[in-house]
């Protein structure tokens, strides 16, 4: 370091002379300390403020720069703590008599960057300069210097530190600072580059002042900044200023914080002349570092866009009932259904808000009565007794036990039984067998079929997949399916109305070809199941993937790898739409709302009138790229996540890029290797009825569109990707995740029941209420049948634990459903282990909570347009009346001695990889939070982990470590913490799984399939072995071999607790406020740089410009 002085110096030495030359004050600290020691830098300062001894200010200033530079910034906040601000700005004050022609620049230039090297740590900097008077000194001092370039880049430096502060900023600015400073701001020159740079900082920040940044537009500086920049970018040829044109785009950022600064930079050209220049330095990579900035300072002020829809509300809205006084009873129909009759009755439509985000500390529990207390019933104890009739095993007599010798029951049996063999291992068989023989096909065989089978014939707007048609019926009749009565004069009177033989022939013959390879699927029996559900709309067209089924693909599909720069180049042709319209369509070609959009020949048609669908409108921007717009949930302006949608016209082999421009969350796993998944009709025909993970060029980001109304403040985000279809003529369908329906939920129970052995197995479906349109919530019984009817037997039986499984209260997270569909098929199949559970306990499965809001392709709420499960606390019964009914049912499990063992609610989660479960524990909650407590005399069942535990060992899917015990305020209204607090189940829990995939273990790297989520849902109930040890009633314990714990625990056990936390993205998701930096360049080194420059390499110069 070069010392300011002329003379060389010692530590000891210096203080030495200060000591000997009495410069302190009386009462000061001995200089006989060491300058590391406590006292050290007080010793400095005070000398450093009484001393009018030139040069030994002069090394005063030289050993606390030494001490800084030599140091962290440790040093330099422990000298702001001792004074070190106030220190330097004293001396500043005492050393500048106000005249140039007078004043010390020998002690000043060391202030002036000593007091830059400090102040830039101090946050009150600029209420210290003010208060010591030498913001306008300082102001001053640059007057004086404008022809000195290293005095001049001195003081701006200084003023670059102060204007830290707002008000500081707009001093300087009331006092013509800001004018002088943009003055000193010249065109492209080779000469003065620290000053001129420094000079740029200092006005970027002065803008940190709304009112400055006010004055500057007016003033037209926003012009001159942009004229400026396009001066330094097209002379700058050799590339050694690329420091003064980051500064400059910097000056951009601030200015344009404001809507005004944002107006004008658009009305000065600002967009276009960044876009040019951006596509220039993108060839360059040593100007990549400026390309970040201008792609940021574009997004920031593309003009605000409308959405373009009539109104932020969804298309769908739904009369809800008024709220009663008193209790909503289950009432048993004639058939022995339970069902809720409510009153339909108008209601105010309210905009749904999401809960506030809160620190995750803050948000834990702490309350150790809330946590401890169970809350009273918020019921009358009397109006339990009406779920009685959901536990039938309780009072079923089991005769058919008896009559199980007399009845027809091997043949039947033993289909039973293949069937059932057949469902669970359906998956492989399929992959093995069908797929490859279908690949063998011959070729006139696929014609002759082709010529029958089209997949353009299956385009939703031809009407074919109707719930009007009598489909299946020839495959009824070869089953002996179809009797005589009003079932099948009604479709009859169905096929005289409709008088399309073409339909049927084409129907039958897609069943008789595809049907029967579909594990636990028949398209009958889902067509006659998909008649009777009641949507808000009305549908009448079933999706082709529903109906005929699908399977999951024989292979496990990788997760996408991102492409560098994939977000800036999709930013870039967001932006050129903007500038040149010149192939821009704007072409409406689909609106749920409208049935009269256009049928173009050169687009795409799409459609999402179906279950399940949604997508709202769809927009061809070019000819190959769409904006799409998802419903907001039923009477809601919000909650836009979930798609599924069918598409067709396509050419094949052309890339087309889709925009879901109305996405609300801040992130998504699309950031991080997740696909959406593509059914293509055509491939399903050819044997191939397959999901698949589909598409490329994924990115996630901040948009520029608002609410249609401007009626509340939402950020939107696009999810962009691109498809290329391969098949001409084919009808596909994208989705957000692997769909599956309420109406798939219906028909699967109906084949459930069909396949068991009802002398061996005890299966009843019951329905727990009606959902508000009208739909009944199933609720399912399984358990195993006692051996004989004896009293042993039976009493045994009525004595097993319950367990309690629940899913799919978010209608957009159907990867429960599939986790749920494993869990029903493992329990109902002859696999030993499940033989063992069914035998040990009794299963009571709500399948679905949310009928409705799956039926209306919604994604997080129900018509009552709130989140279900934020409603366990205080259910409404008449607007939540499948929570309501939940509850009280497990109430009544509670009321009789039969509180579950287990209780587990299915979810998906969009934000993190893997499976997990979140718990409810009281003692990690309060160590987690810090808690005062003193959780030693606490008793708390260490259970709770059990479950997590097993699967840890037996679930290559699960994650141990993203597993969470604590019990948060802003989830004390979830299934949960209810169950868990007012219930009293200790295991209580919440299963989380990805839509996306896996980065741990053996499935590291791939996507979450339906193979693996329904695994998942046989693991689980493996892992409730893991509770019988519980459980005295367990016939055969040699069933916990099963669970096989030392198998390939290496391979996919979870280690690193932050191994599931998502790195920060790629590429910024949102708009950056301020301008990214610029690698290497910070203030420090800039007052560095200045301080090694000699008078000759910056000396007397002109620095005015503007």
């Amino acid at each position: 370091m070069s010392c300011h002085g002329h003379n060389c110096f010692t530590w000891n030495g210096i203080l030495r002379d200060l000591q000997g030359r009495n410069m302190f004050c009386r009462g000061q600290p001995s200089m006989s300390a060491s300058p590391t020691s406590s006292n050290g830098f007080e010793v400095l300062l005070s000398a450093l403020q009484n001393t009018e001894d030139v040069q030994s200010t002069v090394n005063v200033l030289n050993i606390l720069d030494e001490l800084l530079s030599a140091g962290t910034d440790r040093r330099i906040h422990y000298m702001i703590r001792k004074g070190g601000s106030e220190a330097l700005l004293n001396a500043l004050v005492n050393n500048y008599s106000g005249h140039c022609a007078h004043c010390n620049y020998k002690i000043v230039l060391p202030i002036l960057y000593l007091l830059a090297k400090v102040g830039h740590k101090d946050r009150s900097i600029g209420k210290k300069a003010e208060e010591a008077g030498a913001v306008l000194l300082t102001l001053n001092l640059l007057k004086n210097n404008i022809k000195h370039a290293k005095r001049a880049a001195a003081c701006l430096l200084v003023i670059q530190v102060f204007a830290q502060s707002v008000s500081t900023a707009t001093l300087i600015g009331s006092n013509q600072g800001q004018d002088d400073i943009y003055r000193l701001m010249p065109r492209y020159t080779t000469e003065n580059l620290q000053t001129i740079k420094a000079s740029i900082n200092a006005f970027a920040a002065l803008l940190c002042s709304n009112t400055n940044i006010s004055s500057a537009v007016s003033k037209g500086y926003v012009s001159g900044l942009l004229q400026l920049y396009e001066d330094w970018h097209s002379k700058d040829t050799k590339h050694s200023a690329i420091e003064i044109r980051h500064a400059l785009l910097c000056c951009l950022h601030r200015i344009t914080r404001r809507a005004l600064g944002r107006r004008t930079f658009v009305s000065q050209g600002g967009l276009r002349l960044l876009y040019h220049t951006t596509q220039t330095c993108m060839l360059n990579k040593c100007l990549t570092s400026l390309v970040e900035p201008s792609v940021q300072l574009m997004r920031k002020c593309l003009p605000k866009t409308p959405l373009p829809l009539t109104s932020d509300h969804s298309a769908y809205s739904f009369p809800l009932p008024a709220r009663q006084c008193t209790a909503c009873n289950v009432v048993k129909t004639s058939d022995g259904h339970n069902l809720d009759f409510l009153e339909e009755d108008e209601e105010d439509d309210e905009e749904c808000q999401e809960a506030a985000t809160i620190d995750y500390d803050d948000d834990l529990e702490t309350d150790l009565n809330k946590l401890c207390l169970c809350p009273d019933p918020d019921r009358p104890k009397e109006v339990l007794h009406q779920y009685s009739s959901l536990c039938p095993e309780l009072s079923h007599d089991f005769q058919e036990l008896d009559l199980s010798s007399r009845r027809s029951s091997p043949s039947s049996s033993s289909s039973s039984d293949d069937h059932n063999l057949a469902c669970h291992n359906g998956e492989r068989r399929w992959s093995t067998e069908v797929l490859s023989q279908a690949k063998k096909d011959p070729p006139n065989q696929t014609k002759s079929d082709a010529a029958i089978l089209k997949a353009k014939d299956f385009n939703s707007h031809n009407g074919l997949l109707k719930t009007s048609t009598v489909v299946g019926s020839k495959v009824i009749q070869t089953r002996e399916e179809a009797k005589t009565g009003p079932a099948n004069d009604d479709c009859k009177d169905n096929r005289e109305e409709n008088n399309n033989s073409y339909d049927f022939t084409t129907i039958d013959k897609l069943i008789e070809r595809q049907g029967v390879f579909i594990p636990y699927h028949e398209p009958t029996m889902y067509h006659a199941a998909a008649v009777k559900t009641k949507s808000i709309p009305g549908f009448d067209i079933l999706a082709f993937p529903d109906f005929l089924g699908h399977v999951p693909k024989p292979e496990n599909e990788p997760m996408a790898t991102r492409k560098p720069g994939v977000q800036r180049q999709k930013v870039i042709e967001d932006i050129q739409r903007f500038m040149n319209t010149d192939d821009i369509i704007n072409q409406v070609v689909f609106d749920m709302e409208d049935d009269r959009s256009p049928d173009m020949p050169d687009s795409l048609r799409f459609f999402s009138r179906f279950e399940c669908g949604n997508l709202r409108k769809a927009i061809q921007v070019r000819r190959y790229e769409y904006d799409l717009i998802l419903n907001a949930d039923a009477n809601c302006t919000q909650h836009t996540q979930w798609f599924y949608f069918e598409v067709s016209n396509m050419e094949p082999g052309v890339p087309y890029r889709f925009n879901i421009i109305n996405c609300e969350k801040s992130n998504s796993q699309f950031n991080y290797g997740m696909q959406p998944v593509l059914y293509s009709v055509r491939d399903a025909l050819n044997g191939q009825p397959c999901w698949l993970r589909s598409g490329t060029d994924i990115c996630y980001f901040r948009n520029h569109f608002c609410p249609a109304r401007g009626s509340r403040r939402t950020t939107f985000y696009t999810l962009t990707f691109t498809i290329t279809f391969k098949h001409n003529e084919d009808v596909c369908y994208l989705a957000y995740h692997y769909p599956y329906t309420y109406t798939a939920l219906m028909a699967h129970l109906k084949l459930l029941h069909r396949s068991i052995d009802p002398t061996k197995m005890y299966f009843r479906q019951q329905f727990l209420c009606a959902t508000l349109a009208g739909n009944p919530c199933p609720i399912v019984t399984i358990t195993g049948c006692p051996p004989s009817r004896d009293y042993k037997d039976i009493h045994q039986l009525r004595n097993r634990p319950c367990i309690v499984l629940t899913s799919r209260v978010h209608p957009g997270e159907p990867n429960a459903s599939w986790v749920m569909k494993g869990t029903l098929e493992f329990l109902c199949s002859r696999d030993p282990v499940a033989t063992a559970l069914r035998e040990t306990f009794v299963f009571k499965i709500v399948p679905m909570l949310n009928p409705d809001g799956v039926i209306n392709g919604m994604h997080r709420c129900d018509l009552n347009k709130e989140d279900l499960n934020r409603q366990w606390s205080k259910p409404d019964p008449f607007l939540c009346p499948t929570i309501y009914h939940t509850k009280g049912f497990l109430y009544y499990l509670n009321s009789i001695g039969r509180t579950p063992l287990v209780f587990c609610d299915y979810h998906g989660h969009s934000r993190k990889k893997n499976v997990f479960l979140y718990g409810c524990s009281m003692k990690e909650t309060l160590w987690q939070s810090s808690s005062a407590v003193d959780t030693a005399g606490l008793k708390e069942d260490p259970g709770y982990r059990a479950i997590a535990k097993a699967l840890d060992r037996i679930a290559p899917a699960f994650s141990f470590n993203s597993c969470n015990y604590t019990v948060e305020k802003s989830r004390s209204s979830t299934a949960r913490v209810v169950v868990w607090r007012e219930i009293g189940v200790l295991r209580s829990y919440t299963m989380e799984s990805t839509y996306n995939g896996f980065d741990q273990g053996i499935y590291k790297g791939l996507h979450m399939g339906i193979r693996e989520l329904e695994e998942m849902g046989r693991n689980f109930c493996h892992s409730l072995l893991s509770m019988t040890k519980d459980t005295k009633e367990l016939y055969d314990t040699s069933m916990i071999n099963y669970i096989n714990l030392d198998h390939n625990i290496q391979d996919h056990r979870s280690h690193n607790i932050f191994e599931d936390d998502e790195p920060p993205c790629a590429e910024e998701i949102e708009y950056s406020i301020e301008c990214p930096g610029l690698p290497g360049s910070d203030l420090e080194s800039d007052v560095n740089k200045c301080m090694a420059c000699t008078d000759e390499e910056e000396g007397v110069a002109h620095l005015e410009g503007n």
